[in-house]
Protein backbone atom coordinates (compact mmCIF):
# COMPACT_ATOMS: atom_id res chain seq x y z
CA UNK A 1 0.00 0.00 0.00
CA UNK A 2 2.94 2.32 0.68
CA UNK A 3 6.00 1.04 -1.15
CA UNK A 4 7.74 4.35 -0.45
CA UNK A 5 7.96 3.26 3.20
CA UNK A 6 10.11 0.26 2.26
CA UNK A 7 13.87 0.53 2.52
CA UNK A 8 15.84 0.82 -0.70
CA UNK A 9 17.41 -2.57 0.05
CA UNK A 10 13.99 -4.20 0.51
CA UNK A 11 12.66 -2.66 -2.72
CA UNK A 12 15.76 -3.75 -4.65
CA UNK A 13 15.48 -7.29 -3.33
CA UNK A 14 11.75 -7.64 -3.94
CA UNK A 15 12.09 -6.12 -7.41
CA UNK A 16 14.79 -8.57 -8.47
CA UNK A 17 13.26 -12.04 -8.53
CA UNK A 18 16.73 -13.51 -9.13
CA UNK A 19 17.51 -12.67 -5.48
CA UNK A 20 15.03 -15.17 -4.07
CA UNK A 21 13.08 -18.32 -4.82
CA UNK A 22 9.75 -16.74 -3.92
CA UNK A 23 8.06 -14.39 -1.49
CA UNK A 24 6.32 -15.90 1.51
CA UNK A 25 3.51 -14.33 3.51
CA UNK A 26 2.63 -15.69 6.92
CA UNK A 27 -1.12 -16.13 7.38
CA UNK A 28 -0.83 -14.29 10.69
CA UNK A 29 0.23 -11.16 8.78
CA UNK A 30 -3.19 -11.07 7.12
CA UNK A 31 -4.82 -11.28 10.53
CA UNK A 32 -2.58 -8.46 11.80
CA UNK A 33 -3.54 -6.27 8.84
CA UNK A 34 -7.25 -6.90 9.48
CA UNK A 35 -6.87 -6.10 13.20
CA UNK A 36 -5.10 -2.81 12.41
CA UNK A 37 -7.94 -1.84 10.06
CA UNK A 38 -10.55 -2.95 12.61
CA UNK A 39 -8.98 -0.83 15.37
CA UNK A 40 -8.63 2.20 13.09
CA UNK A 41 -4.82 2.15 13.34
CA UNK A 42 -4.51 1.64 9.59
CA UNK A 43 -6.67 3.29 6.97
CA UNK A 44 -6.78 1.75 3.52
CA UNK A 45 -8.67 2.99 0.49
CA UNK A 46 -9.62 -0.52 -0.62
CA UNK A 47 -12.08 -3.07 0.67
CA UNK A 48 -9.94 -5.19 3.02
CA UNK A 49 -11.17 -8.49 1.60
CA UNK A 50 -10.51 -7.31 -1.98
CA UNK A 51 -7.04 -6.07 -1.01
CA UNK A 52 -6.13 -9.44 0.50
CA UNK A 53 -7.50 -11.29 -2.53
CA UNK A 54 -5.45 -9.12 -4.92
CA UNK A 55 -2.30 -9.45 -2.79
CA UNK A 56 -2.58 -13.23 -2.77
CA UNK A 57 -2.78 -13.23 -6.58
CA UNK A 58 0.66 -11.60 -6.79
CA UNK A 59 2.98 -13.76 -8.91
CA UNK A 60 5.61 -15.53 -6.87
CA UNK A 61 3.83 -14.99 -3.54
CA UNK A 62 3.04 -18.02 -1.40
CA UNK A 63 0.79 -17.90 1.64
CA UNK A 64 2.28 -19.88 4.52
CA UNK A 65 -0.51 -21.23 6.73
CA UNK A 66 -0.31 -21.44 10.49
CA UNK A 67 0.52 -25.11 10.87
CA UNK A 68 0.65 -27.09 14.12
CA UNK A 69 4.46 -27.20 13.78
CA UNK A 70 4.71 -23.41 13.46
CA UNK A 71 2.29 -22.92 16.36
CA UNK A 72 4.39 -25.21 18.56
CA UNK A 73 7.70 -23.69 17.50
CA UNK A 74 6.38 -20.18 18.22
CA UNK A 75 6.20 -21.21 21.90
CA UNK A 76 9.72 -22.64 22.08
CA UNK A 77 11.79 -19.95 20.36
CA UNK A 78 15.25 -19.15 21.68
CA UNK A 79 15.13 -16.25 24.09
CA UNK A 80 15.19 -13.34 24.43
CA UNK A 81 12.25 -12.45 22.20
CA UNK A 82 9.43 -10.10 23.10
CA UNK A 83 5.98 -11.42 23.98
CA UNK A 84 3.94 -10.41 20.91
CA UNK A 85 2.26 -13.68 19.82
CA UNK A 86 1.90 -12.58 16.18
CA UNK A 87 5.61 -11.73 15.97
CA UNK A 88 6.44 -15.07 17.58
CA UNK A 89 4.43 -16.83 14.86
CA UNK A 90 6.12 -14.75 12.14
CA UNK A 91 9.56 -15.62 13.56
CA UNK A 92 8.64 -19.31 13.85
CA UNK A 93 7.36 -19.22 10.27
CA UNK A 94 10.61 -17.67 9.02
CA UNK A 95 12.63 -20.28 10.90
CA UNK A 96 10.46 -23.17 9.69
CA UNK A 97 10.72 -21.97 6.07
CA UNK A 98 14.40 -21.01 6.37
CA UNK A 99 13.35 -17.61 5.07
CA UNK A 100 14.76 -14.11 5.42
CA UNK A 101 12.28 -11.81 7.12
CA UNK A 102 11.77 -8.41 5.51
CA UNK A 103 11.01 -6.11 8.42
CA UNK A 104 11.64 -2.65 9.80
CA UNK A 105 10.87 -3.86 13.33
CA UNK A 106 14.05 -3.25 15.32
CA UNK A 107 13.08 -5.91 17.87
CA UNK A 108 13.02 -8.52 15.10
CA UNK A 109 16.11 -7.17 13.36
CA UNK A 110 18.00 -7.48 16.66
CA UNK A 111 16.78 -11.05 17.24
CA UNK A 112 19.82 -13.22 16.52
CA UNK A 113 17.94 -16.38 15.60
CA UNK A 114 16.49 -15.29 12.24
CA UNK A 115 17.83 -13.67 9.07
CA UNK A 116 16.36 -10.24 8.37
CA UNK A 117 16.57 -7.70 5.60
CA UNK A 118 15.82 -4.01 5.81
Amino acid sequence: MSPEKLSKKAIATISNSKCYEGLLLSAISIWELCKLVEKGRLAISYDTEELIKKALEMPGLTLVPLTPAIALKSTTLPQPLHNDPADQIIVATAREENATLITADKRLIDYKHIKTLW
